[in-house]
C-alpha cells in the first residue's frame, strides 16, 4: 500500500494533462464508514485486462494476466490471435475471447469457451489502422493458434470484411448470440467526435455493451505516428456515447465501458461519474508483468520477456499472478476509499452523477468550456437488463435443435432431415454447431453425422462457424457471409438454375474459414474466401478481391474473376479456369504468382485438382467441372494456379552431378 502511495501521488496528482486532471470530486452526501461501501469482490467484476493478443505479448505474459483476473473474478482478454485450447476450462483462460478482422483463431470451440465476445471495430491507439504482427514474432505455436505459417507476417485489414454497414455490424452480432448464447456481445468503438452516433447504431444491432477506447494507452507496436497523432482521449467519447445512449432510450439496454491510460483508483472513479460500468487496463496491468516500456514490441527483441517469442528472452519473464493481484486489489481499495469519502456505498451509484464533478479553479482551466462537457439529461445511467436481447428470437433453428440434440450426445446413428427455408433464417447451422463445439469442442461429430436437406433461398451468414459432422444441401440459393468461420462439415448449394450464368451465394463467403469444404454451383459475390485459412472449396465464378489475405485452404474457380486476386495472400492455393485467357491481369502480383500447371512438375496439384472436382460432379453435377473432366488433358491448359512467390520447385543447388 506504501508503494501503491507512490503510484497515487506520481498520478493522481500530476498537473493537468488529461480532461480528467481538469476535475476535481464533490459531494451532497456526508462520509460513510468503508464498511458499507460494496466489497472488493463487486468491484473487481468490473475490472478487465485490454486486448493484447498471444503472439504481441509471450505465453508467459499471456497466461499469467488470465490466471491473475480468474483468481479475483475479473476477465482477462484473448486480444485476437487465438488462444491454446489446452487453456479452455481451466484458470488460464481468457473470459473474454475477440473477434477482430483477420479472424484469427476463430473457431466454434474458441467462440464457446468466452463469457464473453468481443468485436474490436477499431484500437484507441491507431483508430483505423489494422494490427500487424511482424513474422520474426510468429513462431510455431503462434502460426498453429493464428491457422497460418510460421514466420510470415500477418496483417489484420483495418475493416471488418463482413461489416460495411450498421446492419452487417447486427448480423455478425447476432451470428455470436448464436454460436455462444450465453456470452455477452460486446463492440470496441474508438473514442471519436460522431461515436455518440455509432453506438445508438450498436446498442440497436442488439450489442449487450459497448467500449470506448481512448488513445492514452495503446501498444508499444503502434507506428510513432500513430502513438502520437492519432486517437483521443476517453472522456470525450464516454461522455458523447453515455448521453447520446440516454437521448435515444438506449441506455438501459447496454453497458459501457472504457479504456486508455487507466492506472489508479481515482481514474476509475471519474470514468464511472462520467459514465462508464466498467474499466479496462492495458499498459498497467503490463506493466505490472514486468513491462519496461522499451517500445520494441515489434522487433520480438524485448529484453524482459514480455512482447516477444523468442525462446532464450522469454526466460527472462519475471512477471506473477500475485503482482497483478496487489495491483487490482490496491486500485479497488482506493476506490472503496473515494466512495466513502464521498457517501456512496457502490459504483453503481455514481454511474453517470457527473454532478460528482467540479471544474478545477485554475486560470489555464478557463480558457476551455469543461463545464459544457458535464451536461445532464433525464434516463437510465445503468444497463437495466442481463442482455440485449434481439427481435429474431431464431425459433426456426432452435425447433430443429431440438430435435437433432439426441443424435448430438450419442452420434451413432447419423440423421438426415428435410426442410424448408426462407431468407428469414439467418445464421442457419451456427446454433446447432455451438451446441456440438460445447461438448466436443472443435473435434466435433464424425463426418456426417447430421445432413440438413434444406429447400429456398437461406437467409445471411448460412453455417457461420460451422462444427465437423454437419452436411447442409441447399437446393436454392444462399446469401451473404455463406460458411464465415466455419471450421468443418460441408454446404453444397445447387439450384434448377445453376451454372457459371447464375449466381447463387452473396459477398465474403468462407471470411475466416478455417475449415470444411463449400461447393456452391454458380457464381459468388466479392471478396470471396478473404481470411480464408483451411477451407477447399468450388464456385463458378467471383467478383472482386477473391483470396484476399489468404493463409490457407484450397480455392478453384471455375469461371471470371474480378480485380484484385490475391491481394495479401500468404499460403493455402487457388486454381483457376481461364476460358477467355485474361486472369494474368486481373492478379496482384505483390505477395503471389499465377503458374500454369499442365506439366510434369506439378502433376501433384493436377491430381488434386482432379479429385476435388471429380466430387464437385458427384455433389453438383456441374456440366461445366465435367466438361474439363472428360477433356482434362486439353482443358488443364487452361488453369492457373496461384500461390504465394516461391513455390515453384527449384532445382536444389546440392546435386553435384556424376
Amino acid at each position: 500500500w506504501e508503494d501503491y502511495k507512490d503510484v497515487m501521488h506520481l498520478v493522481n496528482k500530476r498537473d493537468k494533462k488529461f480532461i480528467r486532471d481538469f476535475y476535481n470530486l464533490k459531494s451532497d452526501r456526508a462520509s460513510i464508514k468503508i464498511d458499507e461501501v460494496e466489497p472488493l469482490s463487486e468491484i473487481f467484476k468490473r475490472f478487465s485486462t485490454a486486448a493484447m493478443s498471444m503472439g504481441s505479448i509471450s505465453q508467459e505474459a499471456h497466461e499469467t494476466l488470465a490466471t491473475a483476473m480468474n483468481t479475483i473474478g475479473g476477465k482477462s482478454n484473448s486480444g485476437e490471435g487465438g488462444e491454446d485450447p489446452a487453456r479452455y476450462g481451466t484458470e488460464k483462460n481468457s473470459s473474454i475471447k475477440q473477434v477482430a478482422s483477420g479472424r484469427f483463431g476463430v473457431t466454434p470451440e474458441y467462440l464457446r469457451s468466452a463469457t464473453e465476445l468481443q468485436i474490436k471495430v477499431a484500437q484507441g491507439a491507431k483508430p483505423g489502422e489494422g494490427g500487424q504482427l511482424p513474422g520474426s514474432k510468429v513462431s510455431p505455436l503462434i502460426a498453429e493458434l493464428r491457422f497460418t505459417k510460421p514466420g510470415v507476417t500477418l496483417i489484420s485489414p483495418p475493416p471488418h470484411h463482413d461489416i460495411y454497414s450498421i446492419e452487417d455490424l447486427a448480423q455478425l452480432i447476432f451470428d455470436l448470440k448464436q454460436i455462444n448464447p450465453n456470452a455477452r456481445v460486446a463492440v470496441k468503438l474508438v473514442s471519436t467526435a460522431g461515436v455518440g452516433t455509432i453506438a445508438a447504431g450498436v446498442a440497436k444491432a442488439y450489442a449487450d455493451k459497448i467500449i470506448i477506447s481512448g488513445a492514452d494507452g495503446g501498444t508499444g507496436a503502434a507506428p510513432i505516428g500513430s502513438i502520437r497523432f492519432a486517437g483521443n482521449p476517453w472522456e470525450l467519447g464516454l461522455i458523447e456515447a453515455h448521453n447520446a445512449l440516454k437521448a435515444n432510450n438506449l441506455r438501459g439496454q447496454v453497458t459501457i465501458e472504457t479504456d486508455g491510460g487507466l492506472k489508479t483508483g481515482l481514474d476509475v472513479v471519474k470514468a464511472a461519474i462520467l459514465g462508464a460500468e466498467e474499466y479496462a487496463f492495458g499498459t498497467g496491468a503490463l506493466v505490472l508483468v514486468g513491462c519496461i516500456m522499451l517500445r520494441v514490441c515489434h522487433l520480438n527483441t524485448c529484453g524482459v520477456g514480455v512482447a516477444t517469442q523468442d525462446e532464450h528472452l522469454r526466460k527472462r519473464f519475471t512477471g506473477n499472478v500475485q503482482k497483478v493481484v496487489n495491483y487490482f486489489t490496491l486500485i479497488a481499495t482506493e476506490v472503496r476509499e473515494i466512495l466513502a469519502e464521498l457517501g456512496y456505498k457502490s459504483l453503481e451509484e455514481i454511474v453517470g452523477k457527473n454532478e460528482l464533478l467540479e471544474v478545477i479553479d485554475d486560470e489555464f482551466a478557463k480558457k476551455f468550456n469543461f463545464e459544457e462537457l458535464l451536461y445532464k439529461l433525464e434516463g437510465d445511467n445503468t444497463c437495466q437488463v442481463p442482455f440485449n436481447e434481439p427481435y429474431d428470437q431464431n425459433e426456426y433453428e432452435q425447433e430443429i435443435l431440438k430435435e437433432l440434440m439426441p443424435t448430438i450426445k450419442d452420434p451413432s446413428t447419423p440423421i438426415v432431415l428435410n426442410k424448408e427455408i426462407s431468407n428469414l433464417n439467418r445464421s442457419f447451422a451456427t446454433r446447432i454447431s455451438g451446441e456440438i463445439a460445447a461438448l466436443y469442442g472443435n473435434a466435433g461429430l464424425p463426418d456426417g453425422t447430421i445432413t440438413l436437406n434444406v429447400k429456398g433461398i437461406t437467409g445471411q451468414s448460412l453455417g457461420a462457424f460451422m462444427s465437423k459432422g454437419i452436411n447442409i444441401n441447399v437446393g436454392g440459393a444462399g446469401n451473404d457471409y455463406i460458411g464465415k468461420g466455419m471450421n468443418g462439415g460441408q454446404i453444397v448449394i445447387t439450384s434448377d438454375k445453376a451454372g457459371s450464368d447464375f449466381a447463387l451465394g452473396g459477398n465474403t463467403c468462407l471470411y475466416g474459414a478455417t475449415g470444411g469444404t463449400l461447393y456452391v454451383h454458380g457464381q459468388v459475390g466479392e471478396r470471396f474466401a478473404v481470411r480464408n485459412s483451411g477451407a477447399t472449396t468450388v464456385v463458378e465464378g467471383t467478383g472482386d478481391h477473391p483470396c484476399e489475405y489468404m493463409t490457407g485452404g484450397v480455392a478453384v474457380i471455375l469461371g471470371k474473376t474480378g480485380v484484385n486476386f490475391g491481394a495479401g495472400m500468404t499460403g493455402g492455393k487457388a486454381f483457376v479456369y481461364d476460358v477467355e485467357g485474361n486472369f494474368y491481369e486481373k492478379v496482384n502480383p505483390e505477395l503471389v504468382e499465377a503458374l500454369r500447371i499442365d506439366t510434369d512438375e506439378w502433376d501433384t496439384e493436377m491430381f488434386e485438382l482432379k479429385a476435388l472436382l471429380k466430387d464437385y460432379v458427384a455433389k453438383t453435377g456441374s456440366k461445366r467441372a465435367t466438361h474439363i473432366l472428360e477433356n482434362f488433358r486439353t482443358e488443364i491448359r487452361k488453369f492457373w494456379m496461384v500461390a504465394p512467390r516461391g513455390v515453384k520447385p527449384t532445382i536444389a543447388a546440392d546435386k553435384k552431378g556424376e
